[in-house]
């Protein structure tokens, strides 16, 4: 798994690891955080290798699965990052896909629902092309993720490879960094730390956010498959932003106040995933209500903040976008 020591990579070698699976996490931690696999580390079927997958890949012995989750994924990581993540998106994908092809395993891409930009449809199906600004601030990621698909299609009618294209949709839940930038750590660090929730413009621009443990089941349910997607994993419930800063501090159980600040450039007036192809063809859908999940993430930076309090200032820009 390129990308193991993320958020969203380390939950998936923690469920994989429950499944009796042994897991090879592929790292660098460029944007990963160590903390979040040293449980992991005493596992025997756990193995770590520190590596840039912008740089040749080998892994010794058999290889089932291939699972490429490398990339930054906030905003704010991949704004100060720019060529780094164009770069994983690139050649990073395309060492992932040669390592499979070498171990003859199946290959499973972690895109994001940022390639559809700013939809003009809604909601947004797999069959939809996107609507991307290439030269804005965010097509370093946008494009990215669009060039890394169109890569493992090559690879899967080209060299007649296993592959499958996840298209993630905002998720959340713990192990967020407090300052990575996306609008749900920043609004419960803000709540907690009784700050006003910085909302950006009108807060009228809609989100569909999945809390983590249906997305991992997402993921998982599609590399298991034989199905090469795009397939949409995300929760079809939308949501306002502001609605959603309303909610944490509602579920904060603290007093709190909202202000409004600028809209960051490209920022996606509407998200909302069709979900249809992932209930039919791989029986999953989310089960995790948004207030159960978000009341699990406060209580998990509740209990982060309170073993270590925050020194630096957290971002005042949130970016409701962002899928991993």
């Amino acid at each position: 798994m390129t990308g193991g020591a993320g958020f969203l990579g380390s939950h998936l070698c923690e469920q994989l690891l429950r499944r009796g699976v042994g897991v090879i996490c592929l790292d660098n931690f460029l944007t990963g955080a160590p903390a979040n696999i040293a449980p992991l580390l005493g596992e025997p079927r756990f193995r770590l290798i520190k590596c840039d997958v912008t740089d040749f890949v080998h892994v010794p012995g058999p290889v089932d699965l291939v699972l490429h989750l490398a990339s930054a994924a906030s905003p704010a990581d991949y704004l100060r990052l720019p060529i780094e993540t164009l770069k994983v998106g690139g050649l990073g994908t395309l060492h992932a896909l040669g390592l499979a092809r070498e171990k003859g395993a199946r290959f499973v891409l972690a895109s994001t629902s940022e390639v559809y930009g700013d939809p003009q449809q809604h909601p947004q199906s797999e069959g939809y092309w996107g609507n991307v600004n290439p030269v804005g601030p965010r097509s370093v990621y946008d494009e990215a993720k669009r060039y890394a698909e169109a890569l493992t299609t090559a690879y899967r009618m080209s060299r007649r490879m296993d592959t499958a294209i996840a298209r993630i949709f905002n998720t959340y839940g713990p192990r967020m960094r407090p300052d990575d930038g996306r609008a749900i750590p920043t609004f419960i660090c803000q709540a907690l730390a009784g700050e006003p929730l910085s909302v950006t413009g009108d807060g009228s621009q809609t989100r569909s956010v999945c809390y983590v443990d249906d997305t991992i089941q997402g993921i998982l349910a599609l590399a298991e498959s034989d199905i090469p997607g795009p397939v949409n994993i995300g929760a079809p419930l939308e949501l306002s932003v502001a609605e959603l800063a309303k909610t944490v501090i509602e579920l904060s159980g603290l007093p709190g106040s909202i202000r409004h600040i600028e809209r960051p450039v490209d920022d996606p007036q509407m998200r909302c995933p069709d979900t249809t192809l992932a209930q039919e063809l791989l029986g999953w859908e989310p089960r995790v209500p948004l207030r159960d999940g978000l009341a699990r993430t406060i209580a998990w930076f509740r209990s982060q903040l309170a073993t270590a309090p925050r020194t630096d200032p957290l971002p005042t820009h949130p970016y409701p976008g962002g899928s991993a």
